[in-house]
């Protein structure tokens, strides 16, 4: 195998548009790993189903991943939002045979399309409540409950035929910080690690998951001052504490919390390799450019001697073991089973849904969304309660900025009415309790928090409905408590 190719061999790339480029298709065709799909490139089902076709057409093997986890982040529910609650719904409902069923169909859903490599589930133990990237994504801050359920959640994607990837080792569930922005810091020794981040990998790890991805997180007990994607410390901790043989994926490299430290993708790319992962997924705005930037980078890296030619001959036979499982697991049809989707992920998503109070009669409600930024990982996906109002009932809706909202212009266009209010984070979304507060001392008001649980309780208001993520199988969930459901 030539020295490009060995290197393509390590790369999972991406490029934008529902049609592949002629690059795209060149580069797999040369021996790319494979590419991973992101919003722009969904349509629907057919469409997607065509698209994978031609990355196998180009070289059967090749390798089609997304990150598909249900709840708040999604791919091909981008458009409407996901029919399957998350990780943060499925924690709380504590039904390991649920979760199973629920990735399962995640599973079915990407097999039916030709998709055959999953980077989820998040088993990151979110011990920070305020943390702006995992959150409901995580299944909880409990080690052992998170641990279960990643075991079962990895029985589900694989037995639908779906590696599964479980992220972000060694654990981004501790950070205040979003490595999409910046280098998070955890100040944290390894015994802490090994007994509250770690467990969750160790038993995905025990379970036979195929792939684990790094975060871009600094430990600096650990890491020094790189990330734990450019940690050989870090890394080897999978391999020998762990035991794990799978493939090991990068978190994407243009996030900042990579590219930043590295001075780039490429040079990321180096680093990255030397420490000991196999997968390089470089991000979702690649071109043919940049990963020649980073063959390039890697090939000046073998000839001055700080990665070896057996480095990367390692990690192509770790990918292309991957590779040769997915085809294996893989129907002759190039389909999965079909299962009713929406109907599993709201009976679950109703089973997460914790009511506290008193509603008063909401079919005339004022609906009123308070909007707050997203993270990259989620992206722009529609949530709330508002497409799921029934059109025969007299409740309105708006949207709001909390910071810029008038709580006495609220109170105006409900006219009487009891007013809801949905929202993620709000307590520390800014200006939104000021505003609650000022809402609740003039009229009934129910609040819905869609985001992370906390204990904060606003002044005033009859009821708090907390439903433990905003996909559309809690959208729906949520109208059904509020009484105001299609």
């Amino acid at each position: 195998m030539t020295l490009r190719r060995l290197i393509l061999g390590t790369l999972l790339a991406a490029f934008d548009g529902p049609i592949v480029p002629g690059w795209a298709l060149d580069l797999v065709a040369e021996g790319l790993a494979g590419h991973v799909l992101f919003g722009n490139n969904i349509i629907d089902p057919p469409q997607v189903a065509a698209l994978c076709a031609a990355l196998r057409a180009a070289r059967p093997d090749v390798v089609i991943g997304i990150d598909e986890e249900g709840g708040d982040v999604t791919r091909l529910g981008h458009v409407d939002g996901s029919p399957y609650p998350g990780n943060g719904a499925l924690g709380v409902i504590d039904d390991p045979a649920l979760t199973t069923a629920i990735y399962r169909a995640i599973g079915a859903d990407l097999a039916a399309v030709g998709i055959d490599l999953d980077l989820a589930p998040t088993i990151d133990v979110n011990t920070a409540s305020d943390n702006p990237v995992i959150g409901t994504r995580s299944f909880g801050a409990d080690p052992t409950l998170v641990a279960r359920h990643a075991v079962a959640a990895v029985l589900g994607l694989q037995d639908a035929g779906v590696a599964a990837c479980a992220k972000h080792f060694p654990g981004h569930g501790a950070t205040t910080a979003d490595s999409h922005l910046e280098l998070p810091t955890v100040d944290a020794d390894l015994d802490t690690l090994l007994t509250r981040d770690i467990p969750p990998f160790a038993a995905a790890a025990a379970a036979g998951i195929q792939a684990i991805m790094t975060a871009h997180i600094r430990i600096p007990l650990l890491t020094g001052e790189a990330p734990a994607t450019f940690s050989p410390a870090a890394l080897e901790i999978l391999r020998t504490r762990i035991g794990f043989r799978g493939v090991i994926i990068t978190d994407a490299l243009e996030m900042q919390g990579a590219a930043r430290f590295a001075g780039g993708a490429a040079p990321g790319a180096v680093l990255a390799l030397i420490a000991g992962a196999d997968l390089l997924c470089i991000g979702s705005r690649v071109t043919a450019e940049s990963v020649e930037e980073i063959v390039a980078a890697v090939i000046e890296a073998v000839a001055d001697g700080r990665l070896s030619r057996a480095r990367l001959e390692e990690a192509v036979e770790r990918n292309q073991r991957l590779a040769a499982w997915t085809r294996a697991t893989r129907s002759p049809s190039g389909a999965s089973a079909a299962v009713n989707g929406a109907d599993l992920g709201v009976s679950a998503a109703r089973r997460a849904v914790a009511v506290e109070g008193s509603l008063p009669d909401l079919t005339n409600a004022l609906v009123v969304q308070l909007e707050a930024t997203t993270t990259i990982a989620q992206g722009r996906v529609p949530w709330g309660v508002v497409p799921h109002i029934g059109s025969d009932l007299g409740a309105a809706s708006v949207r709001v900025a909390a910071s810029e909202a008038d709580a006495t212009e609220i109170i105006a266009t409900a006219a009487g009415r009891p007013i809801v209010i949905t929202g993620r984070n709000l307590h520390r979304l800014t200006g939104a309790a000021s505003l609650i507060e000022s809402i609740a001392g003039s009229c009934d008001v129910v609040i819905v928090e869609m985001g992370w649980p906390t204990a904060w309780r606003p002044r005033g208001v009859r009821g708090f409905i907390t439903t433990h993520g905003a996909s559309r199988a809690n959208g729906r969930a949520a109208a059904e408590a509020l009484g105001i459901a299609a």
